[in-house]
């Protein structure tokens, strides 16, 4: 061996130490996360278009599922995901379930207290969904009528958000996934309350769903994958991700593939 390649490889080496330890200090959770080889993804495996699980091919699916592969390639680790919902998905990230949320995760100040947000890469309107024959609700004005049952899931930005505007209907919670759709199929509530997202699975998937749009804005959220606190470093490299798949293409790319351009944020 010449040198010049011994000289080379101390500096390899050096530099690997270097880095680790610069990583150790600057990022305990891509340390972890890199040592393990693997990079742990909250999901909600109902969220149509975003983090799906296809009853048809039993296979995940959605923008999230396709860019957390991307994030978990460029930290040259494999993905794990970890099933949740937006009434625990906080407890999970604070518990080190799991190092990052990924299933368009909306950026409300009550979150902003627990847990910390990336930049948005998505942001959208409030639909509501009710059924085609429903006798009373034809538009969204008719929702908020005295006797009128409007279901939300608990712990979604929609969930406060309809605290803040309803006056005479009466808001009721549901917390598993599908059980809005039960709860207005039934007739135990009349409208349920979803974005762009899950409104397209209704009117794709279910013949008796109608998809109601609101006249102008609603309140409008946006959607950011979230990390614990306590890691700022673990942060930054999430959002620079965020920042690498605007730039470079992979998020219109995604985006265009599940139908979700509309609600896509690009700066």
């Amino acid at each position: 061996m010449s040198l010049r390649t011994k000289a080379s490889a101390v500096f390899f080496s050096f530099l690997v130490l270097f880095t680790g330890s610069v990583m150790a200090q600057q990022s305990p959770t891509l340390l972890a996360i890199q040592e393990q080889g693997e990079l742990n993804v909250c999901i909600w495996p109902d969220y149509f278009s975003i983090t799906y699980l296809s009853p048809r091919s039993q296979q995940l699916e959605g923008i999230d599922i396709d860019l957390s592969q991307a994030l978990a390639y460029d930290l040259g680790v494999q993905v794990n995901y970890v099933k949740t919902h937006f009434g625990r998905f906080m407890d999970d990230l604070e518990a080190g379930n799991c190092d990052v949320a990924m299933f368009g995760v909306g950026d409300t100040p009550a979150r902003r207290e627990r847990i910390n947000f990336t930049q948005p890469y998505l942001a959208s309107n409030m639909y509501a969904v009710t059924t085609k024959q429903h006798p009373l609700i034809s538009s969204w004005s008719d929702m908020d009528q005295t006797g009128v049952i409007v279901c939300v899931q608990k712990g979604t930005y929609m969930e406060n958000a309809m605290r803040k505007s309803l006056k005479h209907a009466t808001l009721t919670t549901v917390l598993r996934p599908n059980e809005r759709e039960g709860e207005v199929l039934s007739g135990r509530a009349d409208v349920f309350i979803t974005d762009y997202p899950y409104g397209q699975k209704m009117i794709n998937i279910y013949d008796w769903a109608k998809l109601i749009a609101p006249p102008g804005k609603t309140e409008q959220f946006q959607y950011a994958y979230a990390v614990a606190k306590g890691d700022q470093a673990w942060l930054q490299r999430v959002d620079q991700f965020v920042s690498d798949i605007k730039q470079d293409g992979r998020l219109a790319k995604a985006a265009a593939h599940y139908n979700l351009t509309p609600i896509m944020i690009t700066e």
